[in-house]
C-alpha cells in the first residue's frame, strides 16, 4: 500500500505591486484567479468546453480541472469529475489588505502525476500577478518558490531574478510517514534548469505529457522526467501502537459529508470515512496504486474512537460562481477536536490528510488541519 502515492508541497512568495484587498477567506481568490489563468496558458481551444475536444484525454488542463473518471475505472463510476489533484493554501493571516511592496506567502500541494506539471502551475502563478488578483486586480510578482520537505526545510527552486525554475526539489512519498528512518543528507545531482518566462507550450502538442520550453540562448529543452525525486528521509512522528489520545487543530473550514449532508459534527469514523475516501481516490486516479485497504474494518475501529472533546465553530463564507452564475455557500468548521482511543490504524492516513486535505473543496485550501497531539 501506498508505493506510488506521492506529494510535493511548495511555498511560493510574492510581492505586491499594487494595493491587493482579499475577501475574508483568501482561498477563493487565489483558487478563482488561478483556474482562470491556467486555462488561458495551457488551453489550445479557446471558448469551447472541454468535453468537446477530441483531445482532451491528453490535455493539461482537462486533466487538472475537468477529467471524469475513465469508462472502464472500478471507482467513482458514478462521480462526474476525479478529485483535482492539487491544493492551493491562502495565507495564514486574517489581515486583507495589503499594500504595495508587502511580501506575504502561500502553498501549492501537487499530488501525483500533477507533479510533472509543476512549471505550468509556476507560470501560472506568474501570469496571475500580471493579471491581478482579489478585489480590484491587484498585480503581484512572484518573487520565488521553494520545495518543502517533510521536516518543513526549504529547497529554493524558482526565482523572480533569473526566471528559471530547477527539477531540484522534495518529493514527499507517502510510506515515509509510517516509519522513522535516520535523518540523510541531500543527495548530490545536477537538476536541469527550465526558462518559465518565454511562452509555455501548448501540452496537448507533446506526447506523454513532455513539456518543452524555451530557455534563454534559444536551445530547446525536452525533459520527460522533470521531476527528480530527492528521496530525503527526514525524521517523522511514528504510529505507535500505543497511541490512544490525540488532538486535531482545524486550520481552514472543514466541509466534511455523512449521511448525505454536511455535518458540524467531527465524529472520529466520519473524519475517517472523508479520509479514507479521498486518500483512494487520489491514489487510483492520480497515483496510479488502487487503495487496497479494508474500509469497512477500519470505519468499524473508528466507530470505536470516542471523541474526548470539541472546540469548534462553524466559519461560513459565499463565493460567486460565474461557471454556475451563482453564489454558493462553502462554509464548514474550525477549531480543535480530541480524540480517545486505538489510533494505531490511523496514523498514516491522518498524517497523509495533513498533506492533501480531507473533506469537500480542498482545491481551495479547505480541510486543512494538523494533528497537534498525539501520546
Amino acid at each position: 500500500m501506498f508505493e506510488r502515492f506521492r506529494v510535493a508541497k511548495f511555498r511560493l512568495t510574492i510581492c505586491t505591486k499594487d494595493q491587493i484587498r482579499f475577501p475574508a477567506y483568501k482561498g477563493a481568490a487565489f483558487r478563482g484567479g488561478f483556474g482562470y489563468a491556467f486555462r488561458r496558458v495551457v488551453c489550445v481551444i479557446k471558448g469551447k468546453e472541454c468535453d468537446e475536444y477530441l483531445l482532451k484525454q491528453k490535455c493539461i488542463y482537462s486533466y487538472i480541472f475537468e477529467t471524469p473518471p475513465p469508462e472502464d475505472a472500478g471507482m467513482l463510476r458514478l462521480y462526474p469529475k476525479v478529485p483535482h489533484p492539487f491544493v492551493i493554501e491562502p495565507p495564514v493571516t486574517e489581515k486583507q489588505t495589503f499594500a504595495p511592496g508587502e511580501e506575504f506567502s502561500f502553498h501549492l500541494i501537487l499530488i501525483g502525476n500533477a507533479i510533472d506539471y509543476l512549471p505550468y502551475f509556476i507560470y501560472t502563478f506568474t501570469e496571475l500577478g500580471k493579471q491581478g488578483i482579489g478585489q480590484g486586480r491587484g498585480k503581484y510578482d512572484l518573487l520565488q518558490a521553494e520545495g518543502m520537505d517533510l521536516g518543513n526545510e526549504a529547497v529554493q527552486i524558482y526565482n523572480h531574478k533569473d526566471q528559471t525554475l530547477t527539477s531540484r526539489y522534495p518529493i514527499i512519498h507517502a510510506h515515509q510517514l509510517n516509519h522513522q528512518p535516520p535523518t540523510t543528507s541531500l543527495p548530490s545531482y545536477v537538476g536541469e534548469k527550465i526558462a518559465i518566462h518565454n511562452q509555455m507550450p501548448s501540452p496537448c502538442e507533446e506526447e506523454d505529457f513532455v513539456v518543452s520550453v524555451q530557455p534563454n540562448d534559444g536551445e530547446e529543452v525536452k525533459n520527460s522526467a522533470i521531476i527528480s525525486s530527492c528521496k530525503r528521509e527526514k525524521e517523522t512522528l511514528k504510529a505507535d501502537n500505543h497511541t490512544n489520545h490525540l488532538t486535531i487543530s482545524l486550520l481552514t473550514p472543514l466541509r466534511l459529508r455523512f449521511d448525505g449532508h454536511i455535518t458540524d459534527k467531527i465524529e472520529f469514523h466520519v473524519l475517517i470515512r472523508n479520509l479514507l475516501r479521498r486518500i483512494s481516490s487520489l491514489s487510483y486516479f492520480h497515483c496510479g496504486e488502487k487503495f487496497q485497504v479494508d474500509f469497512k474494518g477500519l470505519i468499524e475501529k473508528a466507530k470505536a474512537v470516542n471523541q474526548i472533546k470539541s472546540d469548534i465553530h462553524w466559519y461560513d463564507w459565499k463565493r460567486y460562481s460565474t461557471r454556475h452564475e451563482e453564489w454558493m455557500s462553502l462554509g464548514g468548521v474550525i477549531g480543535a477536536v480530541s480524540y480517545e482511543g486505538d489510533l494505531s490504524n490511523f496514523m498514516l492516513f491522518l498524517r497523509l490528510g495533513e498533506y492533501v486535505h480531507v473533506g469537500k473543496g480542498t482545491s481551495f485550501g479547505l480541510g486543512k488541519y494538523e494533528v497537534l497531539e498525539v501520546i
